[in-house]
This record gives structure tokens, sequence and C-alpha cells, in this order.
């Protein structure tokens, strides 16, 4: 049998929705849960963790680029870090390493749209238990996981601005993709074509119709990231009020 490195898509298939895809999203959500009710103790030790999820990040993307060039399979056309999630994986290293409110604001918001949408449709072809499976899904459930932690345990909020800064930012990074596509060939964030797989995008209308689309549903899904911690604000700012 080939190996767990191997790049044998008939050995290890990937199907979404089977046991082995919800068994990552169950893990998702126990750790979801486990980070806000052990967020006090967290605080305690938070050099550990955040240096434990930096160095999962960071060794498990450089792997993934090394066990593409190893098997001939590294191009600039696909392994450019301009995918939405590449680049929240980025700004995730940055936010564990500074702590930075500035690159929390942009990477709450498209951090956890963009790794919620590989997560619930995965482009993934390779499945338990080959590494690019364990690598795909731990590496984007820790872009959501590292937003949780700084929310729980060092209790950043995400602001209206903040929000502007990052749709600012998608649209500067989506401007970079499509130069890149344009000069490699390639699909990053899917601005040349839909994803092969099933996904989101498949529900948004023909190309290039779509990227409008996903541009509306971005705006509208911030704005959902926004609202829980709006409506707490002005929860309190009312009791304020009556005290």
């Amino acid at each position: 049998m080939p190996g767990i490195f191997s790049h044998d898509y008939i050995a290890y298939p990937f199907s979404a929705f089977t046991a082995s895809h919800i068994l990552m999203i169950v893990l998702f959500a126990a750790v979801s849960g486990l980070l806000y009710f052990l967020r006090v103790r967290l605080r305690q030790i938070d050099c550990w963790i955040r240096g434990t999820m930096f160095f999962l990040l960071f060794v498990l993307e450089l792997f993934y680029h090394i066990w593409l060039f190893k098997g001939g399979h590294w191009d600039l056309s696909y392994t450019l870090p301009l995918h939405l999630c590449s680049i929240s994986l980025i700004l995730c290293l940055v936010l564990l390493a500074t702590k930075s409110r500035t690159v929390f604001q942009i990477v709450y918001f498209i951090g956890i749209i963009g790794a919620m949408m590989s997560i619930s449709t995965p482009e993934i072809f390779l499945g338990f238990p080959h590494f690019r499976y364990f690598q795909f899904f731990i590496t984007h459930n820790l872009i959501i996981l590292t937003c949780l932690y700084f929310v729980f345990v060092h209790q950043y909020r995400p602001t209206g601005k903040g929000l502007l800064k990052s749709f600012l930012f998608l649209n500067i990074s989506a401007s970079a993709a499509f130069l890149a596509n344009k000069l490699t060939g390639g699909n990053y964030m899917f601005l040349s074509y839909k994803p092969n797989s099933t996904s989101l995008l498949d529900y948004l209308g023909p190309y290039p119709y779509y990227i409008l689309v996903l541009e509306a549903v971005a705006s509208f899904l911030f704005l959902l990231l926004l609202a829980p911690f709006q409506w707490i604000e002005r929860k309190n700012a009312r009791m304020e009020d009556f005290s």
C-alpha cells in the first residue's frame, strides 16, 4: 500500500460528509467549547498555548510545501500563499507571535469565513489517514481556533472599523490573486473558475457573476460575525443607563 505521504489519490480517496469528514467537524466544535470553558485557566499558560498553535500551523504548512515539492507538484499556479486560507494562516502566525489587535480584526473576519467554507465543503482529494487530510483539517481548524482563542482568552472584540479594514484587505488580496491568476494561469481565490469539488460557489451563479455575488455574501457574513458583539455592547450600554 502506498505511504501516507504519497500522491496516490486512488489509495486514499476523500468524500465529503463521511465519517472522517464529520469527525474533524466534531473535533473542531469540541475544542472550541473547551477554549470557552477553560478560558480563565488558559490565560495562565498563554505563551505555551500560543507557541503550540504557532508551531502546528508553521510546521504543517511547511511540510505541505515540502510534500508538494518532493512529489513534483509544487507549482506557482496554485502553491503561492494567495488563497484566502493561506493568507489567513500567515495572519494567524503574526497574530500568535505579536498579539496585534489590528491583525486580529482582519483575520477574525476573513479567517473564520474562509476556513469555515473550506471545512464545510473542502477541496481536498486525499482522505484519512493521509498526511494531506490531517494537514488540511488541522490548519483550517486552527485558523478559526486562533481567532476564538483571542476572543475567549484575551477578550479581543471585532469592531465595525475592523470589519471595514478586513473587507478592504480582502479586496486588495483579491486584486493580487487576480493578477497572479493572469500571470500563472492559476485559480487563486477561485477568481478564474469554480473549484472542481462541490462548494458554496455552486449556488452563486455562473462565472464571472458569482464573484460579484460573493462580495455581497462576504459583506453579509462579516456583519453576521460582528452582530453578537454589537448586541452585547448595546445590552451592556442599556444596563449602564439603568444603573
